[in-house]
């Protein structure tokens, strides 16, 4: 079905394709083998409401406020996912889709910052959280409170690809190997380190809090020719990204391009490019500078688009847009999810993708399967035809979506887990699992659960778990066998200092 049979309410799963198996593998084009480009273009707190292409089954608010032409066309041009998923907050979704692991597994749980330091103070009277791996990812084995893995960038490397980090990086604390995406498998860093957020977007500020560099552990690295000018970060890392796209084509290599820009986090700072419109609409001062910001985000998208054509490789370039988590707490509910980012519910969890793979993916589907942020890593590694891989300890938790690229029937069964053990504002430990249209969220501090039928209660609002106690039981015991087989932290009664009990 197309965009426009999607928004008349319906819904059906997959997308069309006629290439076999092998020539998906290698991207091949006019009879001659070549690896495609992949552009991941990655945002940073995009909710699955803030842009003009719906991700529900009709028109949103929000859908109507926002001004995303580009990414409306990347939907026209390939496979939108209705039920695309990260974690609740940025980092271990980030480390999830370059390890393939699970967050329960990999135990980087919350987000970094600096190095055996707890990003948020581990004082809640009852509840202690547990010493997870604070410090992030890291190459090697042996660091403290870290996860040892070889990436998805490290394979494509070894398979001839030259790999490209343009913008928010994140997967180690400051002061670790793991902040550094040189060491993660990437040829090219600009604008990567252990920094969460920018301090400033404005290059008027050298992308600082105080206006000079080296007084802000969040100051932008690698764009100092931008100092003083005024430029967006968005802009300027977009300029970098088709630099670089330049250099590989110049260089006759495939490229990954982890195109992971800081918008539209905080700061919420008005892009000036786009501002007025929504001011003179209305919004007020924050409203109209996260419109902005989202704007400019798209206005990247179709940049980057643009030097593909100009460079005559757009049909062999894969791009996959998606968030890494819900839209935050200071911007607008992403109705009709419940809540927003760090939340279990919907808000927080549930993300806007879009596939695009010329050649490959029929133009305006919807696929309503769902798929998680570790699917990320053996999906693009299947697209750059590298199937000799494996992760560290022999697991992977992720699954190529590929399969759903070509409209094949996916594993129907199939389980998402996700597990947050920390305290963070007013959200309490809590793991998860989703399968099929039930999802069971478990909260370790009173061992409460809620049960909620997706299908027919997106917004989260009735708790069905009373009434349906013999169907909560199966999934509640698949979640405890998911968490005690990652061996996954749990919360501790800071009175008694036992652990908290898992579900089931």
């Amino acid at each position: 079905m197309n965009r426009r049979e999607f928004l008349r309410g319906a819904l059906i799963a997959g997308s069309a394709c006629l290439l076999p198996r092998e020539l998906l593998a290698l991207g091949m084009q006019g009879g001659a083998a070549k690896r495609p480009n992949i552009v991941f273009f990655y945002i940073d707190d995009m909710g699955w409401q803030d842009t003009s292409e719906p991700f529900y089954t009709s028109v949103t608010d929000l859908n109507r406020r926002y001004i995303t032409p580009c990414i409306e066309k990347l939907a026209d041009d390939g496979v939108k996912f209705t039920q695309a998923y990260s974690c609740a907050v940025c980092s271990p979704s980030r480390v999830s889709l370059m390890t393939g692991m699970n967050a329960a597994r990999h135990r980087v749980t919350s987000w970094l910052k600096e190095k055996n330091k707890f990003p948020v103070p581990n004082t809640h009277p009852v509840v202690q959280m547990p010493l997870w791996n604070l410090n992030g990812l890291c190459p090697f084995d042996g660091l403290e409170n870290t996860v040892y893995a070889r990436t998805f960038p490290m394979y494509l490397q070894d398979a001839g690809y030259r790999t490209i980090h343009v913008g928010k990086a994140h997967w180690g604390a400051r002061g670790t190997p793991g902040d550094d995406p040189l060491k993660l498998g990437f040829d090219v860093n600009i604008g990567g380190s252990a920094a969460g957020n920018p301090s400033s977007y404005y290059g008027l500020d050298n992308f600082s809090r105080t206006g000079t560099n080296g007084e802000s552990p969040n100051d932008i690295i690698g764009l100092e020719s931008y100092h003083g000018r005024d430029i967006f970060l968005t802009e300027a890392l977009t300029i970098e990204a088709n630099r670089e796209i330049d250099e590989a084509v110049k260089a006759g290599r495939p490229f990954f391009l982890n195109l992971a820009h800081y918008a539209v986090h905080s700061p919420l700072q008005k892009d000036e490019r786009f501002y007025q419109k929504y001011s003179d609409r209305g919004l007020d001062a924050g409203d109209a500078a996260y419109a902005s910001m989202l704007e400019g985000m798209d206005k990247s998208l179709g940049d980057i688009r643009a030097n593909l054509k100009r460079n005559g490789i757009e049909d062999n370039t894969i791009i996959v847009f998606m968030s890494d988590n819900g839209a935050a707490e200071d911007v607008p509910l992403n109705l009709p999810l419940r809540d927003q980012k760090r939340s279990p519910y919907e808000g927080g969890i549930r993300v806007p993708m879009i596939v695009s793979w010329p050649g490959v993916t029929a133009p305006g589907r919807v696929c309503d399967d769902y798929v998680i942020s570790e699917d990320i890593f053996p999906s693009f590694l299947e697209m750059a035809g590298v199937h000799d891989y494996s992760q560290i300890g022999g697991v992977m938790d992720g699954e190529s979506f590929v399969p759903l690229l070509r409209n094949e029937s996916p594993r129907a069964d199939r389980p998402l887990f996700w597990h947050f053990p920390h305290v963070n504002i007013f959200i309490m430990p809590y793991s998860i699992i989703h399968k099929g249209e039930w999802k069971l969220i478990y909260f370790y501090k009173n061992r409460k659960y809620e049960l909620y039928n997706l299908a027919e209660d997106i917004s989260e609002k009735k708790n069905l778990f009373k009434n349906n106690k013999s169907l909560a039981r199966p999934l509640a015991e698949e979640l405890r066998a998911h968490l005690t087989e990652a061996n996954a932290q749990v919360p501790i009664y800071r009175n008694s200092g036992k652990p908290m009990r898992l579900p089931g």
